[in-house]
């Protein structure tokens, strides 16, 4: 479930910038086909939510990859525990990228990050069972 749902958040992130981004073309702001990648022609939410959406895909594949190879092994077991905390982690990390870039709400996203990488590690020193 925790994979379905951080696969489901990245789907949502991505339709909200595509509507996010279909605004400021109906808005004549800008063509649809002048838009960076890595959002740094945005302000504001729209540059927010361009890299909310790039640190889910980023991310996704590692998760996805370690989740996938404890089923493959049915070693379920080793994630389940965690699986939904890791989640949580990283629909807060977004939820706080999207609200603010202060310097507060940047320390808090690192904490939901740093929390996201010691459960991979985690995960990953089980399922090679070297812990």
């Amino acid at each position: 479930m925790a994979l379905l749902g951080f696969v489901l958040w990245t789907i949502m992130l991505v339709t909200m910038l595509g509507l996010y981004r279909s605004g400021v073309v109906m808005a004549g702001a800008r063509k649809s086909n002048q838009f960076q990648p890595s959002g740094e022609d945005l302000e504001g939410f729209g540059r927010r939510l361009t890299r909310a959406h790039a640190n889910c895909y980023e991310s996704l594949p590692l998760a996805a990859s370690i989740m996938l190879y404890a089923i493959a092994t049915n070693q379920t077991v080793i994630t389940d525990g965690l699986a939904m905390p890791f989640l949580g982690a990283r629909l807060l990390q977004s939820v706080t990228h999207l609200v603010s870039t202060s310097q507060t709400a940047v320390l808090i996203r690192f904490v939901f990050f740093v929390m996201q990488i010691l459960i991979l590690f985690f995960w990953i020193l089980k399922l090679a069972h070297l812990f």
